[in-house]
């Protein structure tokens, strides 16, 4: 094993899968020459040439339909958005080109391509830098959809997401780049779809996924001096979503919070929440509860920023409310 930051994860993921498959290729701003904005591709461009790790204008749509194009015919692109509200104006290509062209083609054609960069919040950044995708895109039939936690996960899900033949949507942040984590010396890849158990507990289940988890491993921490054995799952994957891991853990300990850095209204939450009560309902003791995104556009103040975001307090009210202390 060796420890390694978020960005060196992935860098090697893309530098290893570059190096098997000639057909794979970056593409987006500053990937080149600069490295790329949070160094995630750092010394690509020297290994693989110009022709690979390909600089782009500040123009979303337009280099994404390259992308998109490029998949269609054979090609495996990689797209680095600086950050996915910039890929907002790149969404006509993701959700109307990429994830339909399987079907409206008949099955003739694919589009083998993975739309990564950072998401969510990064400090003071306001409300349209400050967005979490990850529900908008798990949304749309077609898109697989992956927001990784640690360096191990990174590396093994964007690995498996450049070899998959569907369009994936990458979501990482900006605050965990610089992460560091243990990853095996060699290859290694993590299917698409299955979630990970990344703290065994008895007493209630705790369902989360990228960076916001952290709050959810403190919380269990706190809890556990109360005597509250909290099990926490990553979902890794929020389409396809693993509902086979939650309900299992649920049955085991009848009780469930969901944390997540997103708004409340149609968020993967919502999706966990019913799919608990359709499968699970005789095994529960308590309703589901969610710790969410306040519903508002994020603000700039960091007093409202701290109380607009999940946080360790009110996890652990959350998981004390379900369990009735």
């Amino acid at each position: 094993m060796k420890n390694v930051q978020f960005r060196e994860a992935l860098r090697e993921a893309m530098s290893e899968e570059m190096r098997t498959d000639e057909n794979v290729f970056l593409l987006g701003e500053e990937v080149a020459n600069y490295n790329g904005a949070y160094k995630v591709s750092q010394g690509m461009l020297d290994e693989f040439g110009a022709k690979r790790v390909i600089d782009t204008p500040i123009a979303e749509l337009g280099f994404t339909g390259i992308a998109v194009g490029a998949a269609m015919n054979g090609l495996r692109p990689i797209v680095e958005f600086m950050t996915w509200n910039f890929a907002i104006l790149a969404a006509d290509q993701i959700i109307n080109s990429a994830a339909k062209i399987l079907q409206m083609s008949g099955g003739q054609i694919n589009c083998p391509i993975v739309f990564r960069g950072g998401n969510g919040t990064a400090g003071q950044l306001g409300a349209t830098h400050s967005q979490s995708f990850e529900a908008f895109y798990a949304h749309v039939p077609g898109l697989k959809v992956i927001t990784p936690s640690t360096p191990y996960d990174a590396k093994g899900l964007l690995k498996a997401a450049i070899r998959d033949n569907d369009p994936v949507v990458f979501l990482e942040s900006e605050k965990m780049y610089g992460d560091k984590g243990d990853i095996p010396e060699g290859e290694y890849i993590i299917p698409i779809g299955v979630a990970d158990i990344k703290r065994e507990g008895t007493d209630v289940t705790i369902v989360s996924f990228g960076k916001i988890i952290k709050e959810a491993h403190k919380a269990a921490e706190e809890l556990e001096k109360d005597g509250i054995s909290c099990e926490i799952i990553d979902l890794r994957t929020v389409r396809p979503i693993d509902y086979a891991a939650v309900v299992n853990s649920v049955k085991k300990t009848n009780r469930c919070v969901v944390v997540e850095e997103s708004w409340p209204i149609a968020s993967i939450a919502s999706e966990i929440a019913y799919h608990l009560q359709n499968y699970a309902f005789d095994y529960l003791d308590a309703p589901v509860k969610r710790v969410m995104q306040s519903d508002t556009p994020f603000p700039f103040s960091p007093t409202l920023m701290a109380e607009a975001l999940p946080n360790v307090e009110r996890i652990i009210a959350a998981v004390k409310a379900v369990s009735y202390k």
